[in-house]
């Protein structure tokens, strides 16, 4: 189950979120991201070598889109499994992802702020 392997890290998934949206390119994607581009590049090679991710090339560019159709055997399996627990708790992991974006949002502008306050 490949697909499993795509979602198992918090920043695929994060990835995966954006290419929900639209394709982009890699330099777009690490934008979204405190990490290294190097460490974008490797979940992006792991995406694509679990067939969620394709990826075309654009000039020099790469673009990468997601392709759900690898994701419906995960999501059939965890349908399956957890079905009778889910009340509720869907609620409550969507409250934990949108918190967490907010808190990478903060850092993130806090960081900016932090480099153009700095004198010359």
């Amino acid at each position: 189950m490949q697909g499993a392997r795509a979602i198992a890290d918090p920043v695929r998934r994060e990835i995966l979120d954006l290419l929900h949206t639209a394709p982009l390119t890699a330099g777009a994607i690490a934008e979204y991201f405190a990490i290294s581009r190097p460490a974008v590049s490797k979940h992006l090679r792991i995406l694509t070598e679990c067939g969620v991710v394709e990826v075309t090339a654009a000039g020099r560019q790469r673009i990468y889109a997601l392709r759900t159709e690898p994701l419906t055997e995960v999501a059939a399996y965890l349908d399956r499994l957890l079905r009778p627990a889910m009340a509720g708790r869907l609620d409550a992991l969507a409250t934990e992802v949108a918190r967490t974006r907010r808190e990478r949002r903060t850092t993130r502008a806090e960081s900016t702020s932090d480099i153009k306050e700095k004198p010359a």
